[in-house]
């Protein structure tokens, strides 16, 4: 276990490293979002001396990283408010996001896959087919929008964007759960597919099982297990991809953070969203990597 982990710092530092070179290299300066072009040069070279960004950016990187070693994810350069406290505030509303998601996308996914395989070669399999490439080829950008103005604009079912009920996180949800649901889909079928032409499956059959029986408790079980895999990677997509769809709904979470601290030029903000974001795929991975591993006990022993 500890192995594993120390095996996370070098994917760390390499986030670290690679957010700082390419906030600082792209075009635009925080002073001048701040202070505005007509700014003086005393005024200008004063607030950099503030905010320390007058320093080599070797410096600077190393005061990042010593401070982060404590924990400390700094100040906004913007609001001057503690990150950590941004990052406590947004970050529970990702998760519920990205949670409410992954239900989405299972509670979905999973039986039209069973469905598809059990109808394969039929009309049913070509039409759920039809359906989960179609929601796979549809983008958050695309498909949020649509949502919106179907279900909140034209039925008024639900709100258009905000927080402000627990009914405002269905469309986001759906909106990020739906492309999930069409990879599960396809992923399902084909597992399930395999494992029934397997031979104890025959033999279950030859014992006079039923039909359900065999499915439910045999064939299906095995099939499952490689979508736990799939689930934890797509964990981590859901966690991406919420810079979109939060942007989109209007949505307070860690992604709508980061777009926000992206347009101010704000790099401690937006330093610590990517790192965060980045820590959380890894470890859901991780943790997927082992939970695969008690599952499946033929995979222990491998590295």
């Amino acid at each position: 276990m500890i192995k594993r982990l120390l095996t996370l710092l070098p994917v760390v530092l390499g986030v670290l490293c690679l957010t700082f070179l390419l906030l600082h290299l792209v075009p635009g300066d925080p002073v001048d979002v701040m202070l505005g072009e007509s700014a003086s040069v005393a005024d200008r070279e004063a607030l950099k001396a503030e905010l320390g960004l007058n320093q080599p950016m070797r410096q600077q990187f190393l005061q990042y990283t010593a401070h982060l070693l404590h924990g400390d994810f700094g100040v906004s350069i913007h609001t001057h408010t503690d990150i950590s406290t941004l990052l406590l505030q947004t970050y529970p509303a990702t998760m519920l996001l990205a949670v409410s998601a992954l239900c989405i996308g299972i509670s979905i996914g999973v039986p039209l896959g069973v469905w598809s395989a059990l109808k394969a070669g039929h009309w049913q399999d070509m039409m759920i087919t039809l359906f989960s490439i179609r929601v796979a080829a549809m983008p958050a950008f695309w498909l949020g929008p649509l949502l919106m103005l179907v279900f909140a604009v034209w039925l008024g079912w639900l709100p258009v964007s905000g927080m402000e009920s627990a009914a405002s996180v269905v469309l986001p949800a759906l909106t990020l759960g739906l492309g999930l649901s069409a990879i599960l889909t396809r992923m399902t079928r084909t597992s399930l597919l395999e494992v029934l032409h397997e031979d104890y499956i025959r033999t279950a059959r030859a014992k006079g099982l039923s039909e359900q029986q065999v499915i439910l408790k045999h064939a299906l079980r095995a099939a499952l297990l490689p979508l736990v895999t799939i689930v934890g990677l797509q964990m981590g997509s859901l966690l991406a991809g919420a810079v979109i769809t939060e942007t989109i709904f209007g949505w307070n979470g860690v992604g709508r953070l980061l777009v926000d601290s992206i347009e101010k030029r704000d790099y401690p903000v937006t330093q610590a969203c990517v790192l965060v974001i980045a820590l959380s795929y890894v470890l859901i991975n991780q943790g997927t990597d082992l939970a695969y591993r008690w599952l499946d006990p033929r995979t222990r022993g491998q590295a």
